[in-house]
């Protein structure tokens, strides 16, 4: 059985890979260690093995990706100026979430990783285990400490908007 057309996976795919992205690196470099993501992918596709998860696969690279991005960012220097993002209307960054990334990048790195793989991706425990090293129940510690602060960060601002349903 031949795989799908990697248009297909990029499809499917992309926007689950953005807010794994979004989570780990934030909003400024998230769009870069998406598209290097998945040209790492295009180029790795054609020898995925039959069978494999692609998600998972794809949370593996962004991962690699993400990582790569902080890096280069503890080495570019710090602007002196900070200018104010304008507010947006399709629920990027820049409008009431922006709250919520700046609560995100306060969580140590593993903790936003957990979180990211497990909460936006989707993944299993087993599997946010098997892509950051660990067991799955160190994983899932990790995940609820970083929403626990959360909880006491972010929702304990009364305030801050409702996430549409959804519980922290």
């Amino acid at each position: 059985m031949s795989p799908e057309p990697f248009e297909t996976v990029v499809t499917r795919y992309g926007p689950t890979v953005l807010r794994v992205c979004r989570a780990v690196v934030g909003p400024v470099a998230a769009e870069d260690a998406w598209s290097e993501t998945f040209l790492a992918a295009l180029r790795a596709y054609p020898d995925l093995r039959p069978g494999s998860d692609v998600c998972a696969w794809l949370v593996t690279i962004a991962h690699r990706k993400a990582i790569d991005q902080l890096r280069a960012q503890a080495r570019r220097p710090t602007p002196t100026e900070v200018l104010s993002e304008p507010a947006s209307h399709d629920r990027l960054p820049g409008g009431w979430e922006a709250d919520l990334w700046e609560a995100l990048s306060e969580l140590p790195l593993r903790q936003r990783e957990c979180i990211a793989y497990h909460y936006l991706a989707g993944l299993p425990y087993a599997d946010v285990a098997a892509v950051l090293g660990g067991t799955a129940a160190a994983a899932r510690r990790a995940a609820a400490d970083g929403i626990a602060a959360l909880r006491r960060s972010y929702l304990a601002d009364a305030s801050a908007p409702q996430l549409e349903g959804r519980t922290l």
